[in-house]
């Protein structure tokens, strides 16, 4: 009952903001859109192929502006962030409509993606630094945990939606779905109600580019929660490249049992989303992500174990933890940054907290051909205790206070993502 009146305290003030509901729904709307399409985009390029490298490199024309976190941020700070959300969305939408037009044109498809993954960079971080203006730092918590939710809820339903309709009436059908989600996603930003100040303009563009770098190295309540977020999605990175050879090797299941520790993993970051607010208030954000990475190892080694009930329930667990991590991670870098470097910050925050995944499951998907995938969990695992163990014992900045909530006046813009 206690766990139940703590839920309902923290999603009640979230889901009373007007602003607050707003951006719940844009995640929601273009989560489920996105989702979709880089799925069957994989699909259809497979299909007119039949190569599966050829259909990995959807996801890495989609994931690759990644790496150019940093520059792309600073265009999120260069500009008042509703305005950029609106003709992002407004921009996004004819070019994924465009894909009706690509016939048999691979190359057309992948610059499609390439495109779409670099504005859609810019988007996130003026996104996240949106959130944390439009909102009262105290919801902020809460909030992050809610869009996790969303967009874990959305991952798992648009998978099925976007095979459905691609099977039934193929890419243009898909492609025209998610071109409709930017628009009614763009609507949902000019609903918004934010007053934004003109963003400062800085002489010096490479040291404006860098001063997002340079803020999350030099604030000591930031720096050891991004690098042990990136630590933990370089091991999840190496843990999912993994997953095939636990089903089969470790199993004995077929390769179609992954859905069902996909779907099991989606659960537990539903509810991992729904509960972080009050763990939030409760720990802290340097205690909410040692309680992830601690809980993500564990299960992380346990997968090892040939036990299908297990395997099931240690996908839940991970679940639950990597979410833990990433919510404290970019609450705390909305909270202990100045407005004016907020998109800087969290687009340099997400190159370094998710280029390690990406590497890691190259990295990962070479290991398990050479060495036995328990050997390389127990070794996963044992690394994720110890990162958790190193940012317990790493000291505190003055920026952010321990509980988690922000010193100073009430909103983000007076104080000093992802």
């Amino acid at each position: 009952m206690d766990t139940t009146n703590a839920l309902r305290g923290t999603l009640r003030p979230v889901l009373a903001d007007r602003n607050a509901r707003l951006c719940l729904a844009t995640v929601l709307v273009s989560g489920f859109g996105s989702t979709a399409l880089w799925l069957t985009a994989g699909i259809w390029v497979k299909d007119r192929t039949g190569s599966d490298s050829l259909a990995a490199l959807c996801a890495f024309a989609l994931w690759a502006p990644q790496l150019a976190g940093p520059l792309l941020g600073t265009l999120a700070d260069r500009h008042r962030r509703r305005p950029l959300l609106l003709a992002g969305n407004l921009a996004l939408a004819p070019l994924v409509a465009s894909l009706c037009l690509a016939g048999s044109r691979l190359w057309y498809v992948l610059g499609v993606l390439f495109l779409y993954g670099a504005l859609g960079a810019v988007l996130d971080a003026a996104e996240t630094a949106l959130v944390a203006t439009a909102l009262d730092g105290a919801l902020l918590g809460a909030m992050n945990g809610l869009r996790t939710a969303a967009g874990e809820g959305t991952k798992l339903l648009a998978p099925l939606a976007g095979a459905a309709l691609y099977t039934a009436s193929g890419i243009r059908a898909v492609a025209l779905l998610d071109a409709a989600s930017f628009l009614l996603t763009a609507w949902l930003v000019l609903l918004l109600r934010v007053r934004e100040s003109p963003p400062p303009r800085t002489g010096d563009r490479l040291a404006g580019t860098l001063a997002g770098a340079r803020h999350l190295w030099h604030t000591a309540a930031l720096r050891p929660l991004v690098l042990a977020a990136g630590a933990t999605l370089g091991l999840a990175g190496l843990n999912g490249a993994l997953l095939f050879a636990v089903v089969d090797r470790g199993l004995g299941r077929p390769a179609a049992f992954a859905g069902i520790l996909y779907a099991a993993q989606g659960a537990g970051s539903v509810l991992c989303g729904l509960a972080s607010g009050a763990l939030l208030r409760r720990c802290g954000e340097r205690g909410l992500a040692v309680l992830g990475i601690g809980v993500f190892a564990v299960a992380v080694a346990l997968r090892a174990l040939p036990y299908a009930p297990l395997a099931v329930g240690c996908s839940l667990l991970i679940g639950a933890g990597l979410p833990c991590v990433l919510i404290a991670a970019f609450t705390a870098v909305q909270r202990g940054t100045p407005p004016a470097l907020l998109g800087r910050v969290a687009a340099t925050a997400s190159t370094v907290v998710f280029v390690p995944n990406a590497l890691a499951l190259g990295l990962g998907s070479g290991l398990v051909a050479v060495a036995d995938h328990r050997l390389l969990l127990g070794l996963a695992g044992a690394a994720g205790l110890l990162c958790a163990g190193a940012l317990a014992r790493s000291k505190a900045g003055s920026r952010t206070g321990g509980s988690g909530e922000r010193r100073g006046p009430g909103r983000p813009e007076n104080i000093s993502p992802g």
